[in-house]
């Protein structure tokens, strides 16, 4: 037994609550140990000679670790629990001393784990409707262009042009709402558009003005017609917020620019001198730029500041949440206090950081919902690109699962390229089937899933800004094949185990396979990017199949079935 791989930590990603009186217990040990093992518990004011056992199942397989669990009633939320560890050999129990031969079960109140109490206001409520969401993300000035009497002298490039970094076409808001009903078709109930405020760039992550649409995009009244439009469809819409900096152009930082430290807001920025001078750039900022001063998120004034934007656009306009830019270098003191700000304004606005790492200690249920699932992605480039066996990609897909809480895991915004990677095509060699598949386990695994404008049409594109090429409108009826194949995917996000059921994935004959299952109910998808081989699912109900037929996989091929 390798003692050294056996983990387990309280009051964190391995022992939490899934209701107010139910938690999920988790332990670590080495993949290639045969364990036995249990649960033993107690509650903290019965007799300690009152102990119980419950056998734990191990549920997930990474790399190097297994991972068992079990989910458990409480009749009281004051737990007390050890681990009894076996193998053919030894048996050991796990506390808060370490692995021990013996435990003193007598005096467990000194050394056992505990869950102290379970506080309704620490429980991590999931948003319900994104467990099952299927967000498409607008780049709104690449999507489409509807208002042709604005000022359109920003405009500097043709539609059908590949983008410059300075480069305008003209997408606005009303090109957005002529599109709903494409958007609509497509499956999709979740809008997330990148930034929409008045802005000097094309991206608009330098914000100058929190509260005010750009004019290259509409107007406030056009936001509106937008939102109402998509919530007569049944689609929501998610903002982007920029709260880590602001343009350098923004009147806040301008002040701290002209006055320096007689400005009121000089401590709202980390500025190294008396006055922020853009050509040193003697204040912090986003990724080296001058023109995006970083904002000290731990001061007061900028958190209400920052918290009156987020509520100003629920409140006014009636959005569903938001995805916040560079969440992970914004103070976590920050967003604790969003969090409980923006649910007292609207409980089910998702709050979904955009955090490219394990962001664990950001999703414990008192700052964000969810992250957008970068590791997911990195995983599907590593095996559609061929650099990894389907073993691998199970490895890594369970040990992403098993950083996070359930209720964060059913909520992740998985997708497989945005406004700030290369095109999935453009990185997979432009292989349909493979993108197909893609699209497939995207849709199956758990959290919400996100397509990026224009992967309906094939659009490919390498890193920024070729990534953030305009809307080929006129390739929609080219590519109806494509057209009608992702929409069959997408619609797989109805199935009854998706939204709340379990996940399992492994690898059978070099076959990536992800069941999704509750007690009533089982869906499985199968990817083969081998060479052809077969499969029998004669006994099965297949609902979507691409390049099976007769019993046998293609290359780059998937099927989605129902077990009866």
């Amino acid at each position: 037994m390798n003692k050294a791989a056996i983990l387990h930590m309280s009051e964190s990603f391995m022992a939490y609550a899934i209701s107010l009186d139910e938690l999920n217990i988790r332990l670590r040990a080495d993949k290639k140990d045969k364990l036995d093992v249990s649960l033993l518990y107690t509650y903290k004011c019965d007799d300690p000679r009152l102990w119980q056992e419950v056998g734990m199942e191990k549920t997930f397989e990474d790399g190097c670790f297994s991972y068992y669990e079990t989910d458990f009633k409480l009749r009281d939320k004051r737990f007390a629990y050890v681990f009894k560890v076996a193998d053919e050999n030894e048996t050991y129990y796990l506390s808060e001393n370490g692995l021990e031969e013996t435990y003193d079960f007598q005096n467990f109140y000194f050394t056992s784990f505990h869950m102290p109490y379970i506080h309704e206001a620490d429980f991590f409520e999931p948003v319900e409707w994104v467990k099952d969401a299927v967000f498409y993300q607008i780049f709104p000035e690449r999507f489409r262009r509807g208002d042709f009497s604005k000022d359109d002298s920003y405009i500097n490039q043709a539609w059908e042009d590949l983008p410059k970094p300075n480069s305008f076409v003209g997408g606005d808001i009303k090109g957005i709402i002529e599109k709903l009903d494409h958007i609509k078709d497509l499956g999709v109930n979740t809008l997330y558009l990148t930034p929409i405020f008045i802005s000097p760039t094309n991206h608009k992550y330098d914000t100058i003005d929190y509260f005010e649409i750009d004019p290259q995009f509409g107007d406030k009244n056009d936001f509106r017609k937008l939102v109402e439009k998509a919530h007569s469809l049944g689609i929501r819409i998610v903002l982007d917020a920029v709260f880590n900096h602001m343009c350098h152009e923004n009147p806040i930082f301008k002040d701290v620019r002209e006055r320096g430290k007689e400005s009121k807001y000089y401590d709202w920025f980390y500025i190294d001198g008396d006055k922020a001078d853009t050509e040193k750039i003697n204040y912090e900022t986003f990724a080296h730029v001058y023109n995006m001063p970083k904002l000290k998120t731990s001061n007061k004034e900028v958190q209400d500041y920052l918290i009156k934007i987020g509520k100003y656009w629920i409140e006014e306009f009636d959005i569903d949440g938001r995805r916040l830019d560079v969440s992970d270098e914004v103070s976590h003191d920050f967003w604790k206090k969003f969090r409980k700000d923006i649910k007292a304004c609207k409980a089910d606005a998702v709050i979904i950081g955009e955090n490219w790492h394990n962001a664990e200690s950001f999703l414990r249920g008192d700052e964000l919902d969810s992250i957008m699932n970068y590791a997911f992605t990195n995983t599907c480039l590593d095996y559609f690109k061929g650099k990894i066996s389907a073993q691998e990609v199970s490895d890594k897909l369970n040990m992403i699962i098993m950083r996070n809480r359930d209720q964060a895991n059913r909520m992740m915004l998985n997708f497989l390229d945005t406004h700030d990677t290369p095109r999935f095509i453009t990185e997979i060699g432009g292989s349909m089937e493979k993108l197909l598949a893609a699209l497939a386990l995207s849709a199956v695994y758990m959290g919400a899933n996100c397509l990026y404008y224009g992967t309906e049409v094939g659009l490919e594109g390498k890193g920024d800004p070729d990534c953030r090429r305009a809307f080929p409108w006129e390739k929609l009826d080219e590519n109806k094949d494509l057209l009608g194949k992702i929409k069959k995917i997408l619609a797989i996000k109805k199935h009854r185990t998706i939204k709340n059921g379990d996940i399992k994935i492994y690898s059978q004959n070099g076959l990536l396979i992800v069941d999704r299952f509750t007690k009533e109910k089982s869906l499985s998808l199968a990817i083969n990017l081998e060479s052809q081989r077969e499969f029998d699912l004669s006994d099965k109900k297949i609902l979507l199949a691409h390049n099976y037929k007769n019993k046998k996989f293609g290359q780059g091929s998937f099927v989605i079935w129902e077990n009866y």
